[in-house]
């Protein structure tokens, strides 16, 4: 209807008779659309009533906020008043609507935040509206969006009328947002006296803290406002409070550079060395910034120019590094050090000359700094300049006498450096200066290799127009082509061979550059060095070409252009291997068919007589073996022992290979020199399916070695039930029965070649794992590193150093070692092979797509019929297990035992448990002093399994309880390198209920123990578990509150840890190794020695206590019950791996103290109090005070990397038959290990 009017074209402006236009009549009532449509069509926005009402004026007394945003957006003007002089907020306030007035308030505000009403009345000091709003609402702490009250508000625009108003309606004066900031620390940063004042007569918190921990004092300081900061400090503010970060008053005024507050600190007392957590002091602060007045001020006043940050850093290194002069000649005035080190040995000079500051280098060599000074890294001045690429500073240092050879620790040369970054300039200048650039590095690198790997074309050329060798070779035999190969740095190659480099040159193993490119797959620099007379025919060490290398790393470019240059397809290793041998091997279908396309010999063996397709069956990878068949490959080749494609993949456990061989016609039968058929090695690895197919087939049951042995003996001698089950109905008895008492293992030949394409120095790699526990018995590690910790001090260095950032493996990951089985032949004992014997690969699951018939015999390859719940079954190597759960005890080990309890097992599940030796692991199990393993290490699979419930693992062992002075832990390990301890979280009391309804007999702990057998409850599978036995351990987590631990074994020893003593909450654990040691020549004899573990977390204060009263040597007297003993002690920091030393110094305290034994009776000893020092690898003073207490200083500063502990002994001697110095043996017989 109205649209239509409009239409029509009434007139906008008729009004009732009070002067009304629609538009009011239309604000009036809220109709949004209405007074949409009317404003659009030309209605005036400001019309007035009779009275003086506007549009606006009658939509703010209703509260209709849309309508009222609308004619503000449209040009309503809210200054309009009535004949009375109301405006529209004047209404709005009147009538209590805050959304209203919030946004008559705010609008044509700049900015996006909308502040409720009253806070804008805050902001407007308006007190008028702000009193109405709070006779509406009487809450005076409404919060904005950002957290802050009116009153934050008033004290940040310093509205002093409208804060007494607000407090005077009860504003909280220390209301607290979530930041922590009051109205006291608004009112202090924006230095209103008055509204400070007022703050604090109405009860501010003059501490209060902010969520960084300011003060009001900190935000006065930090905005110079001296009078705040006399007010605040005559009310008691804290001058010497901290922030989060160490910051007191005293820093922030010194960094907004405000000496006047700096005085009025100063006169307060305030600490002029006040140090931050980082031991920054005001002094710091004011070089960071370079405030000259500042550092001045601070001097005069007797703050120290010498003081060290946490990591070093003098108030001279910073004014250094910012090149703040002025307050560097301030520092130098006032005898600053220009010797000064930081913790990485850094002197000022290190510091200007990297940071590239001309005037500063200038200065500090003309007061008397040494360019020649080394940090800790032994490098220079010249070093840092270079590194960073500063010309005009390496200039002056060398017209200074810096020398330019200077080596660092690792041998590196300023000119190693400079080449390393690309510097060309600042090269020319090194070598200007008569650099050497043939100089090598401890790993062998010069400069030109250097250059070489980073890609510097222009700085390679420098080195080389200064007759820079590239025949020279790193300790592995690179050259810089190769290492320009190693990186594919195309045009320093190039660069290199247009110099004359020998493209074919070969290090210690054999290797070309063009070895080192293949092997890095840098296509274009094979290119390169093929068209510049790189040999595709040069062979490694082991034989190998490029092109084997690129063959087994499926590298089809680069092997195509390789080829393409003359590579020849059939280049055989020492060992005879091809490339097709590789890519077989590997699996890679378009390489073996490249290789094939260029006349590759498919039935080439090696030395052996290994064909490609041999190691196709050993790899199990049917699709090559058929791309090699199509290709011509024998079926029937056969190794020098006789081994064919069949023997191998039977061997190994392929059932898609073997079935693939024999449907195209190999001879089930086929016999090696040893007599073994195909049958013969699959029963002897275990292979229930494949020897079923194999006599499905046609393979003969009665088929005998050269010993006379079938493949039914062989089953029946290794325990493979379920092979005997399928064999034993197939098999002449009469045959069967021709055994011998040895049993002649069977192993096919393998590939067994490595090539090292590593460009550093490593160590050998043992490939046996007979080396592994070294000469010296078992490893040893500290506590804590069987624990999950994660401590910085367990973590490798990184470097940043070019030669020890190249990788230490000393062989190539893309070439790995093929294991060999090796004699091929092992005779064992008939009694041996249960114990020894397992099967190298695990049998194969049912598979689906198999020709087997189903049988209760084939269904699984093992001894497990999955018919019935298998309660109480026993298992070889692996058994199935479902959703119904089951017990199998250990066929070979009596007292070995797994159970899965019912609905444990989501799924049917194969469970592997092995007994291993561990010799046979890379990284077995670590060991502390006094430790020793306790049974064989127990492999279980699947790794990482992870169960719906508990399940339960019992090991036996042959560790001897009985004294009660062992205990046994059990640890585990996810990846068979990191070991840590394994805490059951169950006890004997839930046991039922882990069982979940299950029938089994579960024997007590003590039971367990009397049998030897160790109990695991687990929710998972790790890899390995390992029980280990070691002297009984009391731990506890120690923090800085302090602590103590008692030994169980012998209740008066005891070690106690006072406050401070820990800077960290750590674990700590005592041992006690009991002696019963006498030396009789001199009457000694020698107490239980306390262990104590680890060290390295340990404070820089008085850490250890040992209390040894009334043990069992000196209550007895040493044998002279009529004499008082003397007894004596010292503690012994050992070092692992370093033959410490201990000498005694002179001077003691003697003296007799009384004691109550444990029977009551009171005893009388004789104390000598000595001290000791310890010998390298220490250098710190250690006072141990012997059957009282005993105090180790700074621990912390001890050197080296070895593994620590320390141990604490107590010696007593019959003093009437020798002196003192005569009886106390040397610390070198201070401890005897159990």
């Amino acid at each position: 209807m109205v649209l239509e009017l409009l239409h029509n074209g009434i007139t906008l402006e008729t009004t009732t008779k009070k002067g009304n236009t629609a538009l009011h009549i239309a604000a009036l009532a809220g109709q949004e659309q209405v007074v949409t449509e009317l404003v659009n069509y030309g209605a005036n926005v400001n019309a007035q009533s009779q009275k003086g009402f506007t549009p606006l004026y009658m939509a703010a007394q209703e509260n209709h906020l849309e309508v009222v945003k609308f004619l503000l957006e449209n040009g309503a003007n809210q200054s309009i008043p009535t004949e009375d002089g109301f405006t529209p907020l004047a209404v709005a306030l009147q009538q209590g609507h805050e959304n209203v007035v919030a946004l008559l308030i705010n609008y044509g505000t700049k900015g996006k935040v909308r502040l409720p009403a009253l806070h804008i009345a805050a902001r407007n000091d308006d007190t008028r509206t702000a009193a109405v709003l709070l006779q509406n609402d009487p809450n005076p702490d409404v919060l904005s969006k950002t957290g802050f009250t009116p009153l934050h508000i008033a004290a940040h625009y310093e509205n002093l009328n409208v804060a007494q108003l607000l407090l005077n309606r009860g504003a909280n004066v220390n209301f607290t947002p979530k930041n922590g900031i009051t109205p006291l620390h608004i009112a202090s940063r924006r230095g209103n006296v008055i509204m400070v004042r007022l703050l604090l007569d109405r009860g501010a918190q003059i501490d209060a803290k902010t969520k960084d921990e300011l003060t009001p004092l900190h935000c006065a300081a930090r905005n110079g406002h001296v009078r705040i900061i006399e007010i605040l400090l005559d009310h008691g503010a804290p001058i010497q409070a901290k922030t989060k970060n160490g910051l007191s008053p005293i820093h922030m005024a010194a960094q907004g550079d405000h000496v006047d507050c700096v005085k009025q600190l100063l006169q307060y007392n305030a600490e002029i060395d006040d140090i931050t957590l980082d031991h920054l002091t005001p002094l710091h602060v004011a070089a960071h910034c370079g405030h000259h007045r500042m550092a001045k001020v601070l001097l005069d006043k007797g703050a120290k120019p010498n003081s060290r940050a946490l990591n070093g850093f003098t108030p001279l290194h910073i004014a250094c590094k910012k090149n703040h002069m002025r307050v560097m000649d301030l520092l130098l005035k006032q005898s600053a050090s220009l010797e000064a080190v930081t913790e990485s040995g850094l002197t000022p000079l290190h510091v200007a000359s990297f940071m590239g500051h001309l005037n500063v280098v200038k200065i500090l060599l003309q007061k008397g700094a040494s360019p020649s000074a080394s940090n800790v890294k032994v490098e220079t001045p010249l070093h840092m300049a270079s590194r960073a690429g500063h010309y005009e500073v390496a200039e002056f240092l060398l017209e200074n006498a810096a020398p330019v050879d200077a080596k660092a620790k690792d041998d590196q040369t300023p000119l190693h450096c400079a080449a390393r970054m690309g510097h060309k300039e600042l090269v020319k200048l090194l070598l200007e200066h008569k650099a050497n650039p043939n100089s090598t590095t401890t790993a062998g690198h010069t400069p030109l290799h250097i250059a070489a790997r980073e890609g510097h074309v222009q700085t390679v050329r420098i080195l080389l127009d200064m007759e820079a060798q590239q025949t020279k070779m790193t300790k592995k035999g690179f050259t810089p082509l190769h290492v320009a190969s190693k990186y594919g740095k195309v045009d320093v190659a190039e660069l290199l061979l247009e110099r004359g480099a020998n493209p074919n040159s070969a290090g210690k193993n054999g290797l070309t550059p063009l070895h080192v490119a293949v092997h890095h797959n840098n296509l274009d620099v094979v290119n390169l060095l093929v068209s510049k007379g790189g040999s595709p025919h040069s062979a490694a060490r082991n034989g190998y070409t490029a092109l084997h290398i690129a063959s087994k790393q499926n590298q089809v470019e680069v092997a195509n252009s390789l080829l393409q240059y003359g590579a020849s397809a059939n280049a055989e290793s020492l060992q005879g291997v091809t490339p097709l041998h590789l890519a077989s091997q590997e699996g890679r279908p378009d390489m073996v068919s490249l290789l094939i396309s260029k006349q590759a010999n498919v039935n080439l063996g090696n030395k052996s007589g290994l064909t490609p397709l041999h190691l196709v069956a050993q790899e199990g990878h049917v699709g090559i073996a058929d791309i090699l068949v199509k290709q011509g490959a024998s079926v029937y080749a056969a190794t020098r022992m006789g081994y064919t494609p069949l023997h191998v993949t039977c061997h190994y456990g392929n059932i898609k290979m073997v079935k693939f061989l024999v449907q195209h016609q190999a001879n089930v039968n086929s016999k090696t020199r040893l007599g073994y058929t195909p049958l013969h090695q699959a029963a002897q690895q275990g292979h229930t399916d494949i020897v079923t197919l194999l006599l499905k087939h046609g393979a003969q049951p009665n088929e005998t070695t050269t010993h006379g042995t079938t493949a039914l003996a062989i089953a029946k001698r290794l325990g493979y039930i379920s092979v005997i089950d399928v064999l034993k109905l197939v098999t002449d008895e009469s045959v069967s029965m021709m055994t011998t008492e040895k049993h002649r293992m069977s192993f096919p030949e393998t590939v067994d070649e490595i090539l090292d394409v590593s460009e550093d120095e490593g160590i050998a790699q043992l490939t046996l794992g007979e080396e592994l526990l070294g000469t010296g018995g078992a490893r040893y590690m500290k506590m804590d590193d069987m624990k999950d910790h994660d401590d910085d001090f367990l973590s490798p260095k990184k470097s940043l150093e070019y030669e020890r950032g190249l990788g230490t493996a000393n062989y190539s990951p893309a070439i790995p070692r093929i294991p060999r089985v090796s004699p091929e032949t092992v005779n064992l004992k008939e009694h041996e092979i249960d114990q020894q014997h397992t099967p190298l690969p695990l049998p194969k699951e049912y598979d689906e797509d198999s020709l087997i018939p189903s049988s209760p015999a084939t269904e699984t390859s093992d001894n497990v019929s999955p018919v019935a719940s298998p309660i109480h079954t026993g298992f070889l190597v692996s058994f199935m297990v479902d959703a119904r759960g089951g017990s199998m005890r250990g066929s070979r080990h009596n007292g070995l035992r797994v159970i899965i309890p019912p609905r444990t097992c989501a799924a049917p599940t194969r469970i592997t448990c092995r007994l291993v030796k561990p010799q046979k692991l890379t990284s077995p199990p670590p060991l502390v002093e006094g430790e020793g393993l306790a049974s064989r290490i127990i492999s279980l699979g699947p790794a990482s399994m992870q169960f719906l419930g508990p399940v339960i693992v019992e090991i036996p062992h042959f560790a001897a309880l009985g004294r009660g002075d062992r205990e046994l832990v059990v640890l585990r390990s996810e990846n068979g390198s990191v070991w840590k301890e394994h805490r059951n979280r169950y006890g004997d009391e839930v046991l039922e209920t882990i069982l979940n309804g299950m029938d089994e007999e579960l024997e007590s702990q003590e039971e367990l123990g009397k049998k030897r057998i160790r109990r695991i409850i687990s929710t998972d599978f790790p890899l390995y578990f390992a029980v280990v036995s070691r002297v009984q351990q009391e731990s506890d987590l120690i923090g800085p509150e302090g602590g103590s631990l008692t030994s169980k074994l012998v209740p008066m020893v005891q070690a106690t840890f006072p406050e401070t003593a820990v800077t960290k909450r750590v674990r700590l654990g005592l041992q006690l190794l009991v002696n019963a040691h006498c030396y009789n020549k001199k009457k000694i004899r020698m107490a239980q020695e306390a262990l104590l573990q680890p060290v390295r977390d340990m404070g820089h204060s008085e850490i250890l206590r040992g209390h040894f009263r009334g043990t069992q040597p000196f209550e007895k007297g040493l044998g002279f019950p009529h004499r008082v003993p003397e007894l004596r002690g010292w503690d012994d920091m050992r070092l692992r791996g370093q033959g410490d030393e201990a000498e005694d110094l002179p001077g003691e305290q003697v003296s007799e103290e009384q004691f109550t034994d444990e029977h009551g009776n009171i005893v009388t000893k004789k104390i000598v109090r000595k001290v000791v020092r310890r010998g390298k690898g220490s250098g710190e003073e250690g006072v141990l005070e012997m059957s009282m207490e005993g105090s180790l200083q700074d621990v912390n500063d001890l050197e080296g990397n070895a593994e620590q502990y320390l141990s604490y002994a107590i010696l007593g001697h019959d003093s009437s038959k020798s002196s003192p110095q005569d009886s106390t043996p040397s610390p070198k017989q201070s401890y005897v290990d159990t």
